[in-house]
C-alpha cells in the first residue's frame, strides 16, 4: 500500500451558501432572549451548540450567559446584529443560541471493544452546507459509517435541516465534535488507525489502487476549500477518484458516498460495524 503524502485538494463541492454564515449553521433550532437561553444552557441535554452575542451588549445577565456558555466548551461569537439570525423585531435581548438536533459523544465512545473489530470512522473536516452533510450522513449510515466526527468550528451543526437531508439516519449514528481535527487524527494513529484524506489532485493515487484496512479513518473536506492543510498533514495517504476526461465536479456528497460503498465493498460482512 502506498503511504507517500500527496499535495491535496478537496473532493470539489459547490461554494458555501453566504446565507449558512461563518458557522454553516442553518435558522433552524434557533432560540433567543436571555431567559430561553439560560434555561438551555443550565440543561446539557438541550444540547446547545452555539451562542451568538450582540457585539457591544452588556449586563449581568448576559455576562451569566457568557460565562455559562465558556465553562462548558460552547461556541461563543460576538456579531452584529444583522448575525443573530433571529426574526425581524422580536425581542432577542442581545442573545440568541443554535440548538443541535443530536447529541454528541466523547471520542473515546467510537471506538470498538477490544472483543470486536476497529470500526471505520468519518471525518468531515468543516462541511458548512447543511443539505451536504444530510446527505453524507446518509450515505455513511448505508455504508457502515457510523461513527462520525466533526470539528466544532466551521462546520454545520446536526439541525432540522441535516436530520430532515439524512433521511433519519442521525438517530444511528455516533456522532463526535472536537476542537482541534488535527490533533484528533493524531490521537487516532496512535489507536492504530490509518488516516486517508480524499482530493481532486489528478496525480494523486486511485482510490482503487488503495488498500484500506480495517482500522481506517476518512477525511473528507469541505465545500471550496477542502482538507485544511494542518489535517492533510496529518494524512497517512491522499487519494483521489478517477474520472473520465478529467473530469472532477463531483460535490462532497457524491465524492464521499463513492469512496465509503467502495470501502465497505472490501469490508468482510463480519467486519461492518
Amino acid at each position: 500500500m502506498v503511504r507517500e503524502r500527496k499535495q491535496s485538494v478537496k473532493p470539489h463541492s459547490a461554494p458555501t451558501p453566504q446565507e449558512q454564515g461563518e458557522s454553516g449553521a442553518d435558522s433552524s433550532g434557533l432560540i433567543w432572549g436571555l431567559n430561553p437561553v439560560l434555561e438551555a444552557l443550565n440543561r446539557p441535554e438541550q444540547g446547545v451548540h452555539e451562542v451568538l452575542v450582540l457585539q457591544g451588549k452588556a449586563g449581568p445577565r448576559l455576562q451569566e450567559v457568557i460565562d455559562l456558555a465558556r465553562s462548558r466548551g460552547i461556541t461563543l461569537r460576538f456579531v452584529p446584529a444583522q448575525r443573530l439570525g433571529v426574526p425581524q423585531n422580536c425581542r432577542h435581548q442581545g442573545v440568541s443560541a443554535r440548538m443541535a438536533a443530536a447529541n454528541y459523544l466523547p471520542l473515546e465512545a467510537l471506538f470498538g471493544s477490544a472483543s470486536t473489530s476497529t470500526p471505520p470512522l468519518l471525518v468531515l473536516d468543516c462541511i458548512q452546507d447543511p443539505h451536504n452533510l444530510g446527505s453524507i450522513l446518509r450515505s455513511a449510515l448505508a455504508a457502515g459509517f457510523s461513527r462520525i466526527i466533526l470539528p466544532k468550528e466551521r462546520s454545520a451543526i446536526i439541525s432540522g435541516t441535516v436530520a430532515q437531508s439524512s433521511a433519519g439516519a442521525i438517530s444511528h449514528l455516533q456522532l463526535c465534535r472536537v476542537a482541534n481535527v488535527a490533533e484528533t487524527l493524531q490521537a487516532l494513529k496512535e489507536r492504530g488507525y490509518w488516516i486517508f484524506g480524499a482530493v481532486v489532485e489528478p496525480t494523486a493515487v486511485s482510490l482503487y489502487a488503495v488498500d484500506f484496512p480495517d482500522a481506517t479513518c476518512l477525511v473528507i473536506g469541505g465545500e471550496g476549500k477542502g482538507i485544511r492543510p494542518l489535517v492533510q498533514k496529518r494524512c497517512d495517504q491522499l487519494f483521489t477518484i478517477p474520472m473520465a476526461g478529467g473530469f472532477n465536479s463531483l460535490n462532497a456528497s457524491a465524492a464521499a458516498a463513492v469512496i465509503m460503498f467502495e470501502i465497505a465493498r472490501r469490508r468482510p460482512a463480519r467486519n461492518n460495524p
